[in-house]
């Protein structure tokens, strides 16, 4: 036989490792087909919790700027987990008691920085069942927060504070 047989498409398949494929490299494993995400990003589960219960803050946030436009001056924050600082903590007063576990936060603003609201997501997660009980809880925490920023009751800032 000569070289001519190759010519006819009975070539033997390149040596792995080879690089001489032709198109792009495809990954499907014992036959399952090819990998893709687990779900599209507009299904919820592709959006995480931390995600999730920022949006929350937000709403919140959203539904209380409406009555209170000064909030717009004013930072809220996400954080897992309240954090202890130093016994005098950024505003002279001290950080939290070892009784109970905060919510939430709420700083006066600095000379270099605005006011800010805290919330912790994970005592929010922990003391709630489902996204309606956790969407409510974080709108109290919300309220509650800038009301002590603005010294007043929670009920003048948003009068169905307390009600379900």
């Amino acid at each position: 036989m000569d070289s001519s047989s190759s010519a006819e498409g009975t070539d033997p398949a390149p040596a792995a490792g080879a690089g001489s494929r032709t198109g792009p490299r495809r990954r499907d494993r014992h036959g399952r087909g090819m990998r893709g995400p687990v779900a599209p990003p507009q299904v919820p589960l592709s959006v995480s919790r931390s995600e999730t219960f920022r949006d929350l803050v937000l709403d919140s946030v959203e539904r209380l700027e409406r009555r209170w436009p000064q909030l717009a001056e004013v930072e809220f924050l996400v954080t897992d987990v309240p954090f202890k600082e130093s016994p005098a903590g950024d505003d002279g007063d001290p950080s939290w008691s070892d009784e109970a576990v905060p919510l939430g936060r709420a700083l006066a603003a600095g000379k270099d920085r605005p006011a800010r609201i805290l919330v912790y997501r994970r005592p929010v997660e922990i003391r709630t069942k489902n996204r309606d009980e956790r969407a409510l809880l974080v709108h109290e925490v919300v309220v509650e927060q800038v009301a002590e920023l603005l010294g007043l009751a929670p009920e003048s800032v948003d009068p169905r504070y307390g009600q379900d």
